[in-house]
């Protein structure tokens, strides 16, 4: 059985990187401890351990044990230290305070939870030889060392959490659904080098993945009525779709030039027709469907206009040309 860990610091939302991780580990592993890192408090952020609980949950990242909080071993670790001193080789395991170093208490920690395979990015690799070092001072074999290549931001280092969309919190307030954020996650799975990041991916994914939602899945996520879905399909992501919802069901009151009054009352004598051939029909006698949509939605951009009229009951959609007019 292959044991793994997720161990991220509450320093708040989880970057993607940092979702690679978590994805990588839950799926090569068997059982999977959720670890918080939390031994060096400068670092740490108030909500910062529940808005990675709440990312982890998003993205649908299950785990077996834990949340495991290092600050709560301290104990622990001072009397794995003992045998070593405060000091091994040239690493500090134990500061003035009596507070455990990153090293040593990730090291104890996989002992005690019994770690078979540690997966995580090539930015640890350094910490291996110590890590195995440590190992065998107390006592244990140490585990598989996985590493793989790490998410670059658009200048070529690591991931921050100030890039645009670079935070799991960050995409799903953008509406990403998130069948897009693992897909993309999955697409990376362990590379074996560094990748640059590709939100323009992403959101391509988020295109694919409201288009593969049931209709009643896409319309509970927009906050819409089911009826809407169709209308909703051409939006780029979740925001794009409740603005959709908003602006069919809430209109903004307009008022269209006089000429284009033969189009709104052509569209009077049609409106019994489904959409598509209602919108054939305007076009062919030179309609002005700008207007049209602005009657409905009060905006001149939207879903697809046929599926605007699909979606309005027929009174509903006479009495909106009638206020335009």
């Amino acid at each position: 059985m292959r044991r793994v860990r997720f161990a991220p610091s509450p320093t708040g939302s989880l970057h993607v990187g940092g979702a690679l991780g978590a994805v990588a580990n839950r799926r090569y592993g068997d059982w999977m401890l959720l670890r918080i890192d939390d031994t060096d408090a400068a670092r740490n952020v108030p909500g910062g351990e529940e808005a990675i609980l709440r990312d982890l949950e998003w993205l649908g990242i299950a785990w077996d044990e834990g949340p495991v909080r290092q600050s709560e071993r301290r104990e622990r670790y001072r009397e794995a230290a003992a045998p070593l001193g405060n000091r091994f080789g040239r690493t500090t395991l134990l500061r003035e305070d009596g507070s455990p170093t990153y090293q040593l208490a990730s090291v104890v920690d996989d002992i005690d939870f019994g770690i078979t395979h540690m997966i995580r990015g090539s930015d640890h690799r350094p910490n291996e030889e110590l890590h195995r070092s440590l190992h065998r001072a107390l006592g244990t074999e140490p585990p598989v060392y996985l590493h793989h290549g790490l998410i670059l931001g658009p200048d070529g280092r690591k991931l921050s959490k100030r890039g645009g969309l670079s935070r799991v919190a960050d995409l799903r307030e953008a509406g990403i659904p998130v069948e897009a954020v693992r897909a993309y996650l999955d697409e990376l799975d362990l590379p074996r080098h560094d990748v640059h990041y590709d939100p323009a991916r992403i959101r391509r994914l988020a295109i694919e993945a409201l288009a593969a939602m049931p209709d009643e899945e896409l319309a509970a996520r927009a906050e819409a009525p089911v009826e809407l879905a169709p209308a909703l399909r051409g939006a780029r992501d979740l925001n794009e779709a409740r603005d959709y919802a908003r602006l069919i069901l809430s209109p903004e009151h307009v008022r269209v030039p006089a000429a284009a009054r033969p189009t709104l009352e052509r569209f009077r004598e049609l409106v019994n027709g489904d959409g598509h051939s209602v919108v054939r029909e305007l076009q062919a006698v030179g309609g002005d469907l700008r207007a049209l949509r602005l009657a409905l939605t009060g905006r001149d951009r939207g879903p697809e206009l046929a599926t605007i009229i699909d979606a309005l009951p027929r009174e509903e959609a006479l009495r909106r040309i009638d206020a335009a007019l």
